[in-house]
């Protein structure tokens, strides 16, 4: 299972219904950890360090940031883009199927877009 962190703006009730539908998913949040208002730099650094997958809403800096770090030969365990547009019970559908189905770093480098569909 793939762990996640969620970036200071995530929705929460997104991480409410992923915790519930399954309790055992390891995913944080960017402002448990100390990172309250730290870059979007800042949070991908974090994020390699501690091999987790960054959920994000932001399209515009977040990927720009990401796929800078992927350019510069920098680890970027992968984002999952969330539109804000995608209903919450699709997000978390989602968000698990790839969190659960996914083998380690299977998304080195990658931004993944959802809604999947």
């Amino acid at each position: 299972m793939l762990l996640l962190v969620a970036d200071e703006n995530f929705n929460n009730d997104i991480l409410r219904g992923l915790s519930r539908r399954d309790p055992s998913l390891d995913i944080v949040r960017i402002q448990d950890v100390g990172l309250t208002r730290a870059t979007d730099p800042e949070v991908l650094e974090w994020a390699a360090q501690h091999n987790r997958i960054l959920l994000t809403h932001d399209r515009n800096t977040v990927t720009k940031f990401a796929y800078q770090r992927v350019v510069e030969g920098k680890r970027m365990p992968g984002v999952i883009e969330v539109n804000n547009s995608v209903p919450m019970n699709i997000a978390i559908e989602d968000i698990l199927l790839l969190a659960v189905l996914s083998k380690d770093k299977e998304l080195e480098g990658q931004i993944i877009y959802l809604p999947l569909r």
